[in-house]
């Protein structure tokens, strides 16, 4: 039997129950299997209020990549400032997550979004992500843009302050740190529900190195919107360490980064959006090793808590 979750709105009751479709089980299918779960529920919420209220719903992927399970996604890596693969020795189970949540969404059965803006920077990946959808658009509004994520982002945000019917659902998934923290701001105050892949482990702890460097310090601090000295402050600790020549200053990354950086994260997200899931999904790899957290912001406190069921059952 598939799991449901009620709602209580405007006296209402109302039910969203998990699609019965199954996918796979290993964990680089845990988000889009959490991911697919929410979007059955939100569009159970949303298609009972829709035409009462004039709303036009809006599916935004900012990274969908060609749809394809077999294809690596070594290609939002050289999106990057970096070249992460190299620099991080990042492996390739890491790199190799599987885009796929365009079909999954487009296979709910229920009435679907008014619009569907798929996003992808590389425009070969564009293109075949267009013609494995094409077959199965069935008259739905498909709109394919090989375009940066952050700049479709400020526009989306634009319209929908321009325009208060707009709802949005938005999946920001990239492999590594693509979304600029300026971006996200822009969505401030509008109807949106977004769901978030934090690469708390895979790559940021690994730009947070032991000694305090921080070579890459303008990624950081784009990626956090916050400055270079709040992020010392926040992930390292200065110690007096007694030598033979003396007291020596000694700086020390706090213990368990990875999960200090998703409290930070979502500390973030909390100056935009009045409710945060406060336990984000944690994927790991093979080795066990948390690599992503996977977190979902909204203006609905309903939302968060559908959210926040989905994850602890996940």
């Amino acid at each position: 039997m598939s799991k449901r979750y009620e709602i209580e709105s405007d006296s209402q009751q109302i039910i969203a129950r998990e699609p019965s479709t199954k996918w796979g089980g290993s964990w680089t299918e845990e988000k889009l299997d959490a991911f697919e779960k929410y979007v059955n529920a939100y569009l159970t919420i949303m298609n009972t209020y829709r035409t009462k209220w004039g709303w036009k719903l809006v599916y935004f992927d900012g990274f969908a990549g060609s749809g394809s399970r077999h294809e690596l996604i070594e290609s939002q890596a050289k999106e990057s400032t970096l070249d992460l693969s190299k620099e991080l020795n990042i492996t390739t189970e890491d790199l190799a997550t599987y885009k796929g949540a365009a079909e999954r969404v487009l296979n709910i059965k229920q009435q679907g979004f008014d619009y569907y803006y798929f996003i992808d920077k590389d425009g070969s990946s564009s293109e075949k992500l267009k013609e494995k959808l094409t077959p199965i658009q069935n008259g739905r509004n498909f709109v394919f843009r090989s375009s940066d994520a952050n700049e479709q982002v400020r526009l989306l945000a634009k319209a929908m302050h321009e325009k208060s019917k707009l709802k949005a659902l938005v999946l920001l998934d990239p492999f590594g740190m693509q979304v600029e923290w300026d971006a996200i701001r822009q969505l401030e105050g509008t109807g949106t529900d977004l769901w978030i892949l934090i690469p708390t482990g895979v790559i940021v702890n690994r730009l947070l190195d032991r000694k305090g460097e921080l070579k890459f310090i303008n990624k950081l601090t784009s990626f956090f919107g916050i400055d270079e000295q709040a992020l010392r402050t926040y992930f390292y600790q200065t110690k007096q360490e007694t030598t033979l020549f003396g007291e020596v200053e000694k700086i020390e990354k706090i213990k368990e980064p990875i999960k200090k950086i998703a409290e930070l994260y979502i500390k973030q997200m909390n100056t935009i959006f009045k409710h945060v899931t406060p336990q984000p999904l944690v994927l790991y790899n093979s080795r066990n090793t948390p690599i992503f957290h996977f977190a979902c912001a909204s203006n609905n406190k309903n939302a968060i808590k559908i959210a926040s069921q989905i994850i602890s059952s996940n």
